[in-house]
This record gives C-alpha cells, structure tokens and sequence, in this order.
C-alpha cells in the first residue's frame, strides 16, 4: 500500500486549530471574569448554575473535532493499492517475408498484401499481447518493437513493400536471428513468432533457423502463402510492371509455395502450421494456436481508483459533535 496526502492545500486549515485553542481559553477566562464581576462567590450557582466536570472537557472535544474535520477534508489517509494479477500473455512479432516472391499473384490481391491482411485481421483478435514487426529477404530488419499500439502496426504495414529490404533472397537463418535479439529480455516461455511466408529457402538455412529458435525458446507458428501450381514473379519499376522474372535461359521463373518447408518449421519449434490463402480462417488458426502455447505471467498493475479513509475521519468529528451537542446542557459555549 502506497500512502500519500489527499488534498494537500487544505493542511493550512489546521491553523486554524492553534488559533481557536488560543480563542477558547481567553473567552473561558474572559467568562469566568465577567461572573466575578457580576457577583460573588456565594451567588454563582445561584446566577449562573453549576459547573459541571464534562464542561471541562468541552475546549477540547471541540478541537478534537475540528481536527478530525479537518482530516477528512485533506483526506490524508488516501492510498494507492498494487494488485499483482495473472494473466496470460504472448510477445508476438510477425516475421515477414518481402522477398520479390511475394509479389506472386496466385492468391488475390499478391501474397505479399494477402500476409499483411492476415497479420490485421489476426491482431483484431488479440487482447493482451505485444506484437513486434520483422521483415526479411536475403537479410532481416525490425520495422516496429514490441508494443501494445495495434493501430500504429497497421499504418506501418501499409508502407511495406518487396523493396522495402534491398538485399534479395530468403535467409530464414538472419530472419531468426533479428527476432532472437529482439526476444533477450523476454521469458523464453512467451517469445512467439508468427512467420509469414511462400516458404521458398534461397539460402538453404532452414536447418540453421529452426536450431537457433530452439535454443532461444522461440515457439514459430509458419503461414503459407501462395498455391502448390505458383504463379510468376512481377518485377515493378517505380510501381509500373515491367514483365516477369525470368532465368538465365529466359524462361520465366514460377514461384511455388513450399508448404514441407514451412510445416518443417512449425513443427520443430512446437508451432503450427497455417494455409494463408484464406484470410479469415488463417487468422482464427494464428489465434488458436497461439493460446494453445500461451504463458502465464505475473504483472503488477497500480489500481487507477485511489482508496479513500476520510469517511472515518469524517465520522468520529461527527460523533464529537454529536456528543458536545446532546451533554453540554446550555446548547452553548458558556464551559
């Protein structure tokens, strides 16, 4: 429990607490000369009733009271409460492939739009977890950390694109290794990647990757874009097409999904494996497979509604007063 002070201007109030003690002893014996005055001795009850031993105490209840007042109004005895609760909590990023294959138009409107759709569509579903952003080709960049801000994520991934990383390929092995760096301070029971891909291994480093993401603790759930038949590469020239990939015999190239590449992934880190061609289903499958694997973590969150104890204060003033009111037999101030 966390205290502090309440209303902090208010503590000058209890000024006021010295400056009417002061008040109620002069006007005591200011009264008490005034009787004298008037009559003798002998004629005081007669005049002026008998003094009674609660009287005595009067100057005092009443500062007791104003005291209390007092404190209730500055709320001193306000708090804060930390409440530790569980919760079950996954660090995501989303690891991107933006290599020119991506651009294949075998699933509408390319894989490379149809991945972004599913990483939207799998965030609307999310509730307590952190998503990060990597993109990889022939290397690895992270384009957004670890954050709560799904909005933000979403405007960042309507600016990605094939060229977006200039060196070309796909090095699943430097993919892993950017996301095993930004994974250092998370619990290896919560690293999570969800792999967005044709699954297409340029650099043959599959074997690499999966050794590095088990080491690391990184659980990866693959998504495959793309059809088994494939389709061309497009090669775009300020967003203008200029024709189709093709080899070094001038054939053209036809970029297949590698769906035993990506299912050899998931598997071997305790993941799953996802057909990306349809976006609702593949974001539903992203979800459950990512709460099969979730982790409990414990997080301290300071309560926002402060605890509140002036009503005791509050109380006990009114309690005094009550209590100066019903046995101080004048009504009065005459001790």
């Amino acid at each position: 429990m966390n205290w502090y002070l309440g209303n902090n201007w208010y503590l000058l109030l209890l000024l006021l607490l010295p400056l009417l003690g002061l008040v109620l002893v002069r006007y005591v014996n200011w009264q008490k000369n005034r009787q004298s005055r008037f009559a003798g001795p002998r004629f005081q009850k007669k005049f002026f009733g008998k003094s009674t031993g609660f009287s005595k105490f009067l100057p005092v209840l009443y500062l007791l009271a104003l005291l209390f007042l007092i404190v209730s109004i500055v709320d001193v005895l306000s708090g804060s409460e930390e409440v530790k609760t569980k919760q079950k909590m996954n660090n995501v990023i989303f690891l991107l492939d933006v290599s020119n294959s991506m651009n294949a138009q075998d699933v509408a409107p390319n894989r490379l739009d149809e991945a972004k759709n599913i990483i939207i569509n799998t965030m609307s579903r999310m509730r307590n977890d952190k998503v990060g952003i990597v993109v990889f080709a022939g290397e690895a960049t992270s384009i957004m950390p670890l954050t709560t801000d799904f909005s933000i994520i979403e405007t960042y991934l309507g600016g990605v694109e094939t060229n977006i990383v200039k060196t070309q390929g796909t090095d699943f092995l430097k993919a892993m290794q950017t996301v095993a760096e930004k994974f250092k301070t998370i619990p290896e029971g919560a690293r999570k990647v969800v792999m967005l891909s044709d699954g297409e291994d340029n650099e043959e480093n599959e074997k690499a990757a999966i050794k590095l993401a088990k080491s690391s603790g990184i659980s990866v759930t693959t998504v495959g874009l793309g059809t088994e038949e494939g389709a061309p590469i497009p090669e775009y020239v300020f967003g203008q097409l200029m024709g189709y990939k093709t080899d070094i015999n001038g054939q053209t190239v036809i970029s297949k999904r590698e769906r035993l590449t990506l299912k050899n992934i998931a598997a071997e880190t305790d993941g799953t494996y996802v057909d990306g061609n349809n976006l609702d289903e593949a974001a539903a499958q992203i979800i459950d497979g990512l709460q099969r694997s979730s982790s409990s973590s414990q997080s301290i969150v300071k309560s926002n509604n402060a605890i509140h104890y002036y009503q005791y204060s509050l109380a006990l003033s009114i309690i005094l007063f009550l209590i100066i009111f019903l046995f101080n037999p004048r009504r009065d101030f005459n001790f």
